[in-house]
């Protein structure tokens, strides 16, 4: 079997395997955002260096929610070189705490933050620091990984211990799925996959449940067909209160 057979089939294991063990909360996450949606409060989603992408997956992206706001800060998006120095970054203690600070959040908003090993301390603090703020805090990390590393946040504690809503994404330990016969090191993660899957499913849940309650949903529609444009610039405007990256 070759190799992208093989990592097809392990995707589509993880996939089946979130989607069936991860359903209820999953179904939490979605009444929670299409709850904050609903009682006007604001939506933030945040993740260092690769795990940031999928804060990018749900922002500003045709069939997405346009109450989500990335959380963007210096060194903790690959945008510097080298990129070995955002490894450094994210382990720095009280970096996440400033970051958050510094944006516009306030009880009963919520936060979405993915981490795979969920063990650096950028993380930690801006969890931490949200549910000081009486946020709703919910993650996405990969439990295998979690559960076999150590913290490196000053506490001891993991990104995990702060969530109230946690979802696995099931991955295997260190993300990456396929082995080659002699050679140590595993290949192809699966983390931005399932991770994307996940939180899509979960954002198109939340619409779901505000288009059931007789309330519109706040998406995009694409900028690249007819009509698009002015659509998006006419949800932006109905809900400009909620969002911060305009």
């Amino acid at each position: 079997m070759s190799v992208i057979n093989q990592y097809y089939n392990r995707i589509n294991e993880i996939m089946t395997e979130v989607f069936d063990k991860e359903a209820d909360n999953m179904e939490k996450a979605s009444q929670i955002l299409a709850d904050a949606n609903e009682q006007g409060n604001s939506i933030f989603g945040f993740g260092c260096n690769h795990a940031g992408l999928i804060t990018l997956e749900l922002f500003y992206r045709t069939g997405g929610m346009v109450t989500i706001n990335p959380i963007r800060a210096p060194g903790m998006m690959l945008e510097i070189s080298p990129p070995t120095m955002t490894s450094e970054m994210e382990r720095i203690p009280g970096y996440g705490k400033i970051i958050l600070n510094n944006v516009p959040c306030k009880k009963d908003d919520v936060i979405i933050i993915h981490s795979v090993s969920g063990r650096n301390a950028v993380t930690i603090d801006m969890a931490e620091c949200a549910k000081e703020k009486g946020m709703t805090v919910i993650v996405v990390t990969n439990m295998n990984t979690a559960t076999s590393v150590t913290s490196r946040h000053p506490s001891g504690k993991m990104l995990h211990d702060f969530a109230d809503i946690l979802i696995d994404n099931h991955g295997d330990h260190g993300d990456a799925t396929i082995k080659l016969d002699g050679f140590d090191q595993k290949l192809a993660s699966s983390s931005t996959v399932i991770g994307a899957a996940i939180l899509n499913a979960v954002t198109a849940r939340a619409s779901e449940i505000l288009w059931e309650k007789g309330i519109k949903p706040p998406v995009f529609m694409s900028g690249n067909i007819d009509g698009g444009d002015a659509y998006n610039k006419a949800v932006i405007a109905e809900h400009k209160d909620n969002i911060f990256y305009m």
